[in-house]
Formats: C-alpha cells, sequence, structure tokens
C-alpha cells in the first residue's frame, strides 16, 4: 500500500543507498522499519531541528543501532545539520554517518547505541528523567516538562538481559511517557528469531505492568498512527509490536540475507518495487518540502509556544525556572567550605565519608538523583527527599532493585535528558556488571557518578565472590573514565568536588567498608587531586617511593616509618585518581614521583597496570590471585600484606 508513497520511500532508498556506496550495512531494517519511523517524525515527534538541544522535544532513542542509516536519513530529511553528502559518506573516517550512532557526534542523535538493549534501558532512563523533572517543575497550568520518548528496538534488543531489567523497571514505576516500537520481524542474524526464542513478548510485557498494542501489517501507516495515539493515552509505558518484513522489497525479503549485507545489484530490484526512478541520491523538492512542513515546520511552532510557555513560567516561578537552567547548565553549587566542615580527625570508613559528602552535594545540588542496586544500607548513596514512585515524582532516590546493567544504563539516559546529575551505587565487585554501561557513558562523554564501596578484600568473611581484585584496573582502562580511590575524608571530599567539576566524563569514587586513619594534607589538595597524585610525605634527598591509593596509603605511612628505622629515606605518594595522573605532562610525573628512587606501589588488588611506574628495579604490591572467606586480619595474614612484611620485602629487594 506504500509503493507510491514517495515522502516514505524516499526514507527507504536515501537508506539503502548509503549502506550500498559504502559497501557495508544494514539494509534490511532500513526498509522494513521506515513506516515506524515515518510515522513517528512526520505524525508524532516534537523536535525542532533548527534547535536540536530545545529541552522540551520528544526523544528518540534507535536502540537497534545497526539500523543507523534509517535514522540518518530522517535526519536528513527532517532538516538538521546534516547534508547530503554525510549520507553518501556513510561508515566513511570523520563523516558525520558512522556505523552506529553516536550522541555528539551527528546533530539529532539522541544516544550512542549499537550494543543492543542498552538504547532500550537509556530510553527508560530518559522517560525517568521527564517524569521526575515533570514532578519537580510542572505547575497545574504551566506543564513545563511534557514529552514522550520513542524507542524502536528489534528482536535482538528484548533478547538482552539489560533489556528485561529495564522492561521490569519502567512497568512497576508506570513510566507512561515511554513508548517502544519493536519492529518485529522474526529475523536475527544467524537465524529466525524462533530458533533462540520461543516467549509471548506480549504476554512478557503484560507481566511486568505494560500497555501491550499490536500492528499486523508494518507497511499500514493508519495502524501504526493509531497504536501511537492509543499509547500517548495509557496510565503505563506501552509497548507496540509492529510486525514487519525485513528487506521488503528485495529478493531476499523476509530472510537472514538481508540484514547485514549490502543490496548491491539488487537495489534495482528494491527500486523499482517502490516506483523509485530517480538518480542515485536525488530527493525531489517535493519531498523535502514535504518532511519540512510536517517535521521542521511543526517543531518550531511547537518550540516557540513553549518559550512563551517558559516566560509566563519565569514571572510566576523564578526561582524554579532559574533552578532548572542552572540544571540545565550543569551549574552545580558547589560550597567547599562547607564540604570541608565534614573533615573530621576520628577513623571511619571512606564508604561513610562517602555518604555525608553526598547527603550535603544533595541537599544543595537538586539535579542529583540516584541511588543504589538494594544496596542504599551499605553504600551509603541515598537520593534525597525520598523514594521516587510512580505518585511521588519529585523524589530522588531511585530504588532501581538488583538490576546493576540496568541502574548504569537509565543513569545514562537521564544525563542524556539533561537536567540531571546521576548517581549509581553499590559494591565494588558488581562493577563488572555495570561496565558495558560504563563505558557507553565514556564513550558518549556524559557526566554521571558511581560510588563503589566495599573495594578490597577487606570486606573478608564474604569470600572471593565479594572481594574485588581485577575491577580497579579494568575501570582504569577504560578511555574518558576518571577514577578516584580516596583514602580519608579530605580526599573523598576532594573527589567529589572534582568528580562534579568533570562535567564532560563519567566519575567514579571508590571507598571502604573499613575504617580509616584521617590524614594530614596540604591546603592545597582539591588540586592535588586534580592532577591524579600527589606526594604526601616527602623527605629529602629520597631513595624510596611508595605509591598508594586508598586505604593502602595510611599503611604506606607506616611502611615508611618502618623503612626509616632501618636508614631509608622515604617518600609517599597518593595515587588517588590514575587515569587523571597518566594525562598529566611528563614533568609533572617526574615531579610527584622521583625516577631517581626504588619505586614501589601498595594497593590491594591486581597489580596489573602499575608496572610502568615502577622501573626495572620496583616492585608491585598487591594480590593477584581471588580472596578467602574469613575475618579481614586473617586474610592480610595470610597474604602478607602488612606493613612489616612489606618493609621486610623492601629492605630485600633494596639489598
Amino acid at each position: 500500500m506504500n509503493k507510491n508513497n514517495k515522502n516514505l520511500n524516499a526514507l527507504r532508498i536515501l537508506g539503502i543507498e548509503a549502506v550500498n556506496k559504502a559497501n557495508s550495512g544494514h539494509p534490511g531494517i532500513v526498509l522494513g522499519a521506515s513506516p515506524i519511523v515515518y510515522t513517528l517524525f512526520t505524525k508524532f515527534m516534537n523536535l525542532n531541528p533548527s534547535n536540536p538541544s530545545w529541552f522540551n522535544r520528544d526523544r528518540f532513542v534507535l536502540s537497534a543501532g545497526h539500523g543507523s542509516a534509517l535514522l540518518y536519513s530522517a535526519l536528513h530529511l527532517s532538516g538538521f545539520n546534516l547534508s547530503i553528502e554525510e549520507i553518501k559518506n556513510f561508515r566513511q573516517l570523520n563523516s558525520k554517518t558512522p556505523g552506529h550512532p553516536e550522541f555528539g557526534h551527528t546533530q539529532g542523535v539522541e544516544a550512542t547505541t549499537g550494543p543492543l538493549g542498552q538504547g532500550f534501558a537509556m530510553g527508560v532512563g530518559m522517560a525517568l528523567g521527564e517524569s521526575h523533572l515533570a514532578g519537580m517543575y510542572n505547575k497545574d497550568d504551566l506543564k513545563l516538562i511534557n514529552h514522550f520518548t520513542y524507542v524502536l528496538c528489534g528482536d535482538g534488543d528484548l533478547q538482552e538481559g539489560v533489556c528485561q531489567e529495564a522492561i521490569s523497571f519502567a512497568g512497576r514505576y508506570k513510566l507512561n511517557k515511554l513508548i517502544v516500537l519493536h519492529d518485529s520481524n522474526d529475523i536475527q542474524l544467524d537465524a529466525p528469531v524462533e530458533v533462540a526464542q520461543s516467549e509471548d513478548i506480549q504476554l512478557k510485557f503484560k507481566a511486568a505492568g505494560w500497555n501491550t498494542l499490536k500492528v499486523e501489517n508494518g507497511e499500514d501507516l493508519i495502524a501504526i498512527e493509531n497504536a501511537i495515539k492509543s499509547a500517548q493515552q495509557s496510565d503505563k509505558p506501552t509497548y507496540i509490536e509492529v510486525k514487519t518484513i525485513i528487506g521488503i522489497g528485495s529478493t531476499n525479503q523476509g530472510t537472514t540475507k538481508v540484514h547485514g549485507a549490502p543490496l548491491g545489484n539488487d537495489i534495482q530490484t528494491v527500486k523499482n518495487y517502490f516506483n523509485w526512478n530517480e538518480s542515485e541520491f536525488v530527493i525531489p523538492q517535493d519531498v523535502y518540502d514535504f518532511w519540512k512542513e510536517n517535521v521542521l515546520n511543526r517543531g518550531v511552532e511547537a518550540n516557540n509556544q513553549w518559550n512563551e510557555m517558559f516566560e509566563k513560567y519565569k514571572e510566576s516561578n523564578p526561582q524554579l525556572a532559574e533552578q532548572l537552567l542552572k540544571s540545565i547548565d550543569k551549574q552545580w553549587d558547589i560550597d567547599l567550605k562547607e564540604l570541608e566542615a565534614l573533615n573530621k580527625s576520628t577513623e571511619q570508613a571512606t564508604r561513610v565519608s562517602s555518604g555525608e559528602v553526598f547527603n550535603l552535594l544533595s541537599k544543595n545540588i537538586p539535579a542529583i538523583i540516584g541511588g543504589s542496586a538494594d544496596l542504599c544500607e551499605s553504600t551509603k548513596i541515598k537520593g534525597a527527599d525520598g523514594n521516587y514512585d510512580f505518585d511521588n515524582t519529585k523524589a530522588r532516590n531511585i530504588m532501581y532493585g538488583v538490576r546493576e546493567f540496568a541502574m548504569s544504563a537509565i543513569n545514562n539516559g537521564m544525563a542524556l535528558h539533561g537536567g540531571l546529575l546521576p548517581v549509581a551505587s553499590g559494591f565494588f565487585v558488581f562493577a563488572d556488571y555495570l561496565k558495558p554501561a560504563l563505558r557507553m557513558s565514556a564513550i558518549m562523554n556524559i557526566q554521571t557518578l558511581s560510588v563503589f564501596t566495599h573495594d578490597s578484600v577487606a570486606v573478608g568473611e564474604d569470600g572471593p565472590t565479594h572481594q574485588p581484585i581485577e575491577q580497579l584496573a579494568m575501570l582504569r582502562s577504560i578511555p574518558n573514565m576518571s577514577v578516584y580511590r580516596p583514602c580519608d575524608m579530605a580526599e573523598t571530599i576532594a573527589s567529589y568536588y572534582n568528580a562534579l567539576n568533570n562535567k564532560n566524563n563519567p566519575s567514579v569514587i571508590i571507598a571502604t567498608r573499613q575504617n580509616l586513619k584521617e590524614l594530614d594534607h596540604s591546603s592545597n589538595l582539591i588540586d592535588q587531586v586534580k592532577k591524579g597524585a600527589y606526594i604526601l610525605s616527602e623527605t629529602p634527598n629520597a631513595n624510596i617511593t611508595l605509591i598508594a591509593t586508598g586505604s593502602e596509603v595510611s599503611l604506606a605511612l607506616d611502611i615508611k616509618q618502618i623503612l626509616e628505622r632501618e636508614n631509608q629515606k622515604v617518600n609517599v605518594v597518593s595515587m588517588i585518581n590514575m587515569n587523571e595522573f597518566n594525562k598529566q605532562s611528563k614533568e609533572y610525573q617526574d615531579s610527584i614521583i622521583n625516577r631517581n628512587t626504588t619505586r614501589f606501589s601498595i594497593e590491594l588488588g591486581s597489580t596489573y597496570g602499575w608496572h610502568k611506574f615502577l622501573g626495572d628495579q620496583g616492585k608491585a604490591y598487591g594480590i593477584d590471585t581471588f580472596g578467602y572467606s574469613a575475618p579481614f586480619a586473617d586474610v592480610i595474614k595470610e597474604i602478607k600484606f602488612t606493613s612489616e612484611e612489606i618493609a621486610k620485602d623492601i629492605i630485600s629487594v633494596l639489598k
């Protein structure tokens, strides 16, 4: 029925021409899912290509990121800053049309997607952000935050574990501004879906508390439109299954052969099927005019109406308006003197220090939102103003449940939405569960904060399953990630301060369960922490440098005292953030770690990554095996990680 719809078919043909020219990409989804995207963009999406960052725009997430050619075609036709030349350069070096959508790289792309399932979860996060901000700022007569989040997913997305976590979460919290459209073509890369999956997806969503709809014919534009209209009226998130034919119009339609292989000469078969007679990459002006009228012009009008509403809002709610604008611009109110007043001389775990700092920041920064994966009481990270719920949307503590991966991906979605500073917490060993989403936040250069506690074998009796070994090395290996491991309250304060001022990167703070000594620091600790490492204790003409982090910094000071009794001269360096230290100039690095000394690293985790600082004569002290289930004191003795044992070994190395 759509063979002669030029405005729709321009979307299909432009996408498959891009794939063909690149000789790389996924034409099947472009052909099959175009009616869904066409309907969304030309009938529903409130977005303004001339002002792509308009705050109350609808969000569209292509969770099936391999269908990027479809998204780029829609963005081009809608009037975003994405030229036809960029479409021609699909998947080429330095183009604005990379193989999978990249946030911040291509105008109109709301999230980096491709790893299946994560786009879905980020869409949940965007809907959560909309719900919370609406509760925070909307007034009866002024609905300032009032938009939908649309997600296009595929069969593969719905098989990912993170998707199941996100589905459960969204249903529980009735995120009714979330509408998921499933490009349900029953085909995966290797085989038909039935080979790998047999459950009833509709019933699965219903069981999770979703509104469910089905469009039997993916070419039926009226049915798709009616389904979306119905979804907009629901008090639940909505799942719309749209039965499509992958690669429709091609010789191999409906088969795996058209999923991820360019059409080649068969592209003419498709063009004939859809009665498309234009030259390659040529779009008729009347098609551009149609898209301009139904996307750009409609979006400009909606944006202008919102601007008028916001002016009224500023008059009647000046403080809230200013607060929202500051949150959108990431102007966080951080009173350093108030933070430093938290310092104390008593010993305490850095998870406790972290909790105290977090609570103060949450009080002063209304954009902070988050919680833990069912561990708030242990991690001490609990959002302010009570627990968020569908009937208490102003609250800022998110009860994520035991859904670690989704927690981090949802937070990515909230960060992408804007106006929020999302925080996630958990036990450090479970950073493994979050890693793919942490990596995604680093790729996107977005500001999120993760706080992990129980950071070493000091967990003791919980045993090796709960004792982090390789997790520090793992996080430090992620580009653009800033990883802090503070040694006391003062360093914890400095870590939070620097993390909040690092607005274009995700940050991680690692904290202990066991109590630590409060150490003496210089007055410029904030800047020292910003640079990643500093000399905590310096001795003239030192011949030894001890480099430590977190709970091992005070241990290094104890080792220094023992070594000095052996007539050694020792510097102690706190390397609170290896990632940031690695970014510093060689001159600064050499001023902190004296290459003329024998160097030793001391950290209760894997020694992987430390040797670059130690030279040929130095040694890394850590634990390169899994831990033990026993009281902490017994574990430390078993692995010989006491000040006496390490000092004794250092003397033997020096000989």
